[in-house]
């Protein structure tokens, strides 16, 4: 019988060579912190592309986290 997909958790995020899963380790961070992670944790995992998309997705969090705390601490 073939094992369901699981469109919630999918083996993407729980296939990293560590046998941790990102999800463990983002939780404590904060949205765009968490998500760059993620894209940078997978980007060998789901596409074919040497990944360059998620490393592209993960810049673009960065930059938005940059620019937040840029703001912050300009306002101090």
């Amino acid at each position: 019988m073939a094992s369901k997909k699981d469109n919630i958790n999918p083996s993407h995020y729980k296939s990293h060579p560590s046998g941790i899963e990102c999800i463990d380790i983002t939780q404590h961070m904060s949205f765009t912190l968490g998500n760059a992670i993620k894209y940078i944790w997978r980007a060998d995992l789901k596409h074919q592309d040497n990944g360059i998309e998620d490393l592209a997705k993960a810049r673009w969090y960065l930059e938005c986290e940059i620019k937040r705390r840029s703001k912050d601490y300009r306002k101090k």
